[in-house]
């Protein structure tokens, strides 16, 4: 069963809070998302994979920074009031 409640990599690579250096984050702390809202991306091999929200509810925190390496499945951001 999936948990609603955490945003996870689907693939390893490079975690990025924006979409390039000169523009603001996809989204912050204390943001509201719905499913499908873009949260950050992923680089592996120059290629970047969109991480998408697959529920609605409020950013609680990112529990990696930007430009950390990720693997697939861990957890990137979590959501409050997930559902």
């Amino acid at each position: 069963m999936a948990d609603d409640s955490v945003i996870r990599s689907p693939v390893p690579g490079v975690f990025y809070r924006r979409p390039d250096p000169g523009s603001p984050p996809f989204v912050e702390e204390g943001d509201e998302v719905e499913p499908g809202t873009v949260v950050g991306l992923v680089e592996v091999m120059k290629q970047f994979h969109e991480l998408r929200s697959e529920s609605s509810g409020r950013v609680r925190g990112f529990t990696v920074d930007n430009e950390d390496v990720v693997n697939a499945g861990d957890t990137v951001v979590e959501l409050d009031g997930a559902g």
